[in-house]
């Protein structure tokens, strides 16, 4: 595997690290009234990587936020947010995007959950789902986020 690092974040106190050391796969941003709440914002965003190219390296993440199939990790001394591992895709991890140290490279690709969209927010998001993505219709998503980089 390359272990070139592609991004590093960490919680708002730094006593958690991570890398990402791949690309995202896609950029998003989820207007769920749960990611209301747990992001205490409008919307939560994240890109969704690899789950072999996402490595904490430095704190023990603690479970919070959905105990069950798809898990919520939070630093345990500050509380933020980190990531996601969602139910039924072990693939995958959604890294919350505002963490890391360029945050600015991930603009949202794509919006999920918007039936439970603040009607004021706007992303600039690409495409717009009002609740995830068909799951055949992901695979080509992550293809049109790939070319766009290349462009």
């Amino acid at each position: 595997m390359n272990h070139s690092v592609m991004d590093k974040g960490s919680c708002r106190c730094g006593q958690v690290t991570f890398e990402l050391r791949a690309p995202p796969l896609i950029t998003t941003a989820c207007h769920c009234t749960g990611c209301q709440k747990m992001a205490s914002s409008a919307f939560s965003l994240s890109v969704l990587v690899p789950a072999e190219s996402f490595v904490v390296t430095q704190g023990n993440p603690v479970i919070g936020g959905l105990h069950g199939p798809t898990q919520h990790f939070f630093c345990p001394h500050c509380l933020s947010w980190l990531f996601t591992r969602p139910e039924g895709n072990d693939q995958v991890i959604g890294v919350r995007s505002s963490l890391l140290e360029n945050p600015q490279r991930y603009a949202p690709f794509i919006e999920t959950w918007t039936s439970e969209k603040l009607p004021w927010v706007a992303t600039g998001a690409e495409h717009s789902f009002e609740q995830f993505p068909a799951p055949q219709d992901f695979g080509p998503l992550v293809q049109q986020y790939a070319q766009r980089g290349q462009n």
